[in-house]
């Protein structure tokens, strides 16, 4: 691997009816040719652009709508949070022109992608970093410090209750109450949940013995609910419940717990995952312009969350037809520009992407052109 430095649908549509727009956008009329020109020289495009995805950047996605909307009044884009797995196969199928999703496309899945996005298949563009944070809710506790051994026991069922002395040795003054723990997963294939997998698979090998993976383990206990919004729902009305998502979408009702990094304790925040983010590395045998990371879930640097995704634009190489070509270039420069980057922060708490890698990013957006 090479190292890589860096400091940070509508749901009511079938795949049938989307089908018929994913090899082109709808109407759209952009100015000059090749499918370059709108994206390199900012003129306005037209047209509607459809994908689907994950529901942890929910948030920024819709910070990106109002901007990209407000400033091509003519372009519409349509995204719905069906979780990462279902944008990535909604894109393999042909069915969307984009996908958001928190893990990248896996071999397979880049091999499937070249029967609808052509031999180089699809890539996946960084676009979003952000904490995975593990809320909880107990009354009177608002903080908790834990381990990944200490999680990954809750989340396995093997810790049942708050007062639990494993949880009380590391919060000597927190006001544990003798509280039944319920864990709540996703239960729709999840990237967020393929991140904190990978998390706890690194970092608490010998507890969780499962391997990485988008679909919550059947065997352990717990509650499950479907996205983002359905889990901190669940534990926002459930006392004693405890779950994992994008730190973007838990509210002050619910507390959040410092993951132990080396002797230290990290507070969740954006600027403590661009830290985690700093150790990735690109993953080797893909095409120069597919930046999939490798992310250090056992990192000890200083102030690093290694809870921490990254989510994907996850784009075809090439598109049937210029019109296409301009609006997804378009917008894909306009979410990894200053003020896109920052409007996703202003959100969703997320960290910008470095300059170096937003770089990198934008120049494989560049990449993206018509179907010879």
């Amino acid at each position: 691997m090479k190292s890589l430095h860096i400091g940070r649908v509508a749901a009511v549509l079938t795949v049938g009816v989307l089908a018929l727009s994913a090899c082109g956008t709808d109407n759209v009329v952009t100015p000059g040719n090749g499918g370059t020109s709108a994206a390199n020289t900012g003129a306005s495009v037209t047209g509607t652009l459809t994908g689907t995805g994950a529901s942890s950047i929910s948030a920024a996605m819709d910070a990106w709508k109002a901007g990209f909307e407000s400033a091509n009044t003519d372009a519409k884009i349509q995204y719905s949070p069906e979780g990462s797995g279902a944008g990535r196969k909604a894109l393999i199928a042909g069915a969307v022109q984009f996908a958001g999703s928190d893990a990248y496309l896996k071999d397979e899945e880049l091999a499937s992608a070249q029967e609808k996005c052509g031999p180089d298949g699809a890539i996946n563009i960084p676009w979003y970093i952000s904490p995975i944070a593990v809320a909880f809710n107990v009354e009177g506790v608002k903080d908790l410090k834990l381990d990944a051994d200490t999680i990954a026991k809750i989340f396995r069922g093997d810790i049942k209750n708050w007062n639990d002395p494993a949880i009380k040795a590391a919060n000597p003054d927190a006001p544990l109450p003798d509280l039944a723990i319920t864990p709540v997963h996703r239960s729709d294939n999840s990237g967020t949940t393929e991140n904190f997998t990978d998390y706890l698979a690194a970092a608490a090998s010998t507890v969780w013995t499962d391997k990485k993976s988008g679909d919550w383990p059947t065997a352990l206990p717990g509650e499950n609910a479907k996205g983002t919004s359905g889990v901190v729902k669940t534990v926002t009305e459930t006392a004693g419940a405890i779950t994992y998502a994008d730190d973007s979408a838990v509210t002050d009702a619910l507390g959040k717990v410092e993951l132990k990094v080396g002797d230290a304790y990290v507070p969740v925040s954006a600027e403590a995952a661009a830290k985690a983010v700093d150790a990735a590395t690109v993953v080797e045998g893909r095409s120069a312009n597919d930046l999939s990371l490798k992310l250090d879930r056992t990192t000890t640097v200083a102030g690093a969350y290694p809870a921490v995704l990254v989510s994907y634009g996850v784009f075809c190489a090439h598109y049937p037809d210029a019109a296409t070509t301009d609006l997804v270039k378009a917008f894909g420069t306009f979410v990894l520009s200053d003020d896109g980057q920052k409007q996703a922060a202003d959100a969703a708490k997320s960290a910008p992407l470095s300059a170096e890698l937003a770089a990198k990013a934008k120049k494989s957006i560049d990449s993206i052109s018509v179907a010879k």
